[in-house]
């Protein structure tokens, strides 16, 4: 066009390009039309407005969101149970330390024992059990035991509260005879203490009562499942 210098060449010039202009935009405007109704096909919506504006892009994000994490809850919320019943979440539950054991612990454990200890041996004589220490030093706390269960082993009211060391052997003598009751425990080593080590002791009642327990002289409750 810049090299044309007559008028009518010019005008010629500028109509073909106004016809090829022309079939371009109508080219373009086919392969749109194309790919539109492709699309239509495919069943997505082309050119369509959401029907409630922003609104409707909030709810579809939320949606989004909770199709990615179906078992995500909102932080202090309640759940329900397969009957309904709403609880709080898991990380709110506090699960007391014997249940999560599926017992009691080592503490209840220790004060059942020593209450059964202090039941069987309340109708003896100088005994009066309050601790798996001092209680014991004597001796005569393991004789009346033994003897509540093997009376046939020794006579309870020959014993002398200050020979220890006779008291201690018989107590252990007849568990271990009588009972099965292995000898935890070392007399000579209860003598040279004023008062024996409360889980030396602790121990020792614990393998008597599990002797009992497998003659059966002790009855224990059965678990259920």
């Amino acid at each position: 066009l810049d090299k044309a210098t007559d008028f009518e060449e010019r005008k010629m010039i500028r109509a073909a390009m106004r016809e090829l202009l022309k079939k371009k935009r109508e080219q373009r405007d086919r392969e749109r039309a194309a790919r539109q109704e492709n699309l239509r096909q495919q069943g997505v919506c082309v050119g369509s407005k959401p029907a409630n504006g922003p609104n409707n892009v909030q709810q579809h994000t939320h949606k989004s969101a909770q199709v990615k994490s179906p078992n995500a809850a909102p932080a202090g919320s309640l759940s329900k149970t397969s009957g309904g019943v709403a609880r709080p979440p898991a990380a709110a539950v506090q699960v007391p330390r014997s249940s999560a054991l599926g017992g009691p612990n080592t503490k209840d454990v220790k004060q059942m024992l020593l209450d059964w200890c202090r039941a069987k041996t309340e109708p003896y004589e100088g005994v009066n059990i309050q601790n798996f220490s001092s209680s014991w030093a004597d001796g005569l706390a393991f004789c009346a035991l033994v003897h509540r269960f093997f009376p046939e082993g020794f006579e309870y009211c020959t014993l002398d509260p200050y020979d220890r060391k006779a008291n201690f052997e018989k107590a252990f003598r007849t568990a271990e005879t009588l009972g099965g009751c292995p000898r935890l425990l070392d007399v000579d080593d209860l003598l040279r203490m004023r008062e024996p080590d409360w889980k030396c002791v602790y121990t020792y009642v614990q393998e008597f009562y599990r002797c009992l327990v497998e003659k059966g002289l002790v009855k224990t409750k059965k678990k259920t499942p």
